[in-house]
């Protein structure tokens, strides 16, 4: 098989969960570009909207479901939404997410769950379901999470997100146990960890800590519109077909915490 034919996605069907915007807009767009059919999901309907009208200006099929991963009951509609539109899923982009900023000692009960609930518990319920219905049954199947370097490192002191960074350190460590785990099905389990980008869920640490943030990073600058690109294909794709239970920083080279 050329090297073109591994990138290839074509006939490929992929979910991309939080798609609406931001990295996961950026990832659909690759993955689209690739030849996949995808599954958008996000919580607002009118984004999810946009979102599809921008990807089907670039030739690529699009399926919305509006959908909060933090209702677990949702689930299973969305995965049969899924199934029933194109028949089959190949590639499972867990990239919804949330944080929140408090002192440690301060940290809100409201807030801890709401950060676990979507970043953990809904993003091992999703794939727990599509495992179940489509790559376990079909023997094949890419499963990627969207993690963050914030899982493999501290913060420093006025960075305050012990929500956000455990449930990535939990990401972390949920693909390399699945990928050990559905290994014999054919299935790869692998997690992007995204260092710095400008995006909504960022935007105030941005303000408050970019010009640090980015002197501690080795090639200077932050993460941009088609940084990811190359990855979420590399993993989505028989070009990875051997790289299973890794987490991948995709951040610039950062030095600093």
């Amino acid at each position: 098989m050329g090297v073109k034919q591994l990138f290839d996605l074509t006939g490929k069907v992929a979910i991309i969960t939080g798609g609406s915007r931001g990295l996961g807009l950026q990832m659909a767009e690759a993955l689209g570009e690739m030849g996949a059919k995808l599954a958008i999901t996000a919580r607002k309907t009118d984004e999810l909207a946009e979102a599809k009208s921008h990807l089907e200006k670039l030739g690529v099929e699009v399926l919305t479901v509006t959908n909060d991963l933090s209702k677990f009951d949702q689930i299973p509609g969305l995965v049969t939404k899924v199934l029933e539109h194109y028949g089959r899923i190949d590639i499972l982009v867990n990239n919804a997410g949330a944080t929140w900023g408090a002192p440690a000692e301060d940290y809100p009960f409201d807030a801890w769950m709401k950060v676990i609930n979507l970043n953990v518990n809904g993003m091992f319920f999703l794939t727990q379901e599509v495992g179940k219905r489509a790559f376990i049954p079909q023997k094949s199947g890419k499963v990627i999470v969207t993690a963050s370097i914030a899982g493999l490192r501290g913060n420093p002191p006025d960075m305050q997100t012990i929500a956000y960074n455990t449930s990535k350190g939990a990401d972390v460590n949920f693909v390399r146990t699945l990928a050990a785990e559905w290994g014999r099905y054919n299935i790869n389990v692998n997690a992007i960890c995204p260092g710095f980008f400008p995006s909504k869920m960022a935007s105030g640490i941005m303000e408050k800590l970019g010009d640090r943030i980015i002197a501690g990073t080795a090639l200077g600058r932050v993460g941009g519109d088609e940084d990811l690109k190359g990855t979420v294909v590399l993993l989505a794709s028989e070009a990875g077909r051997h790289i299973t239970g890794q987490a991948l920083a995709v951040d610039g080279g950062s030095m600093t915490f």
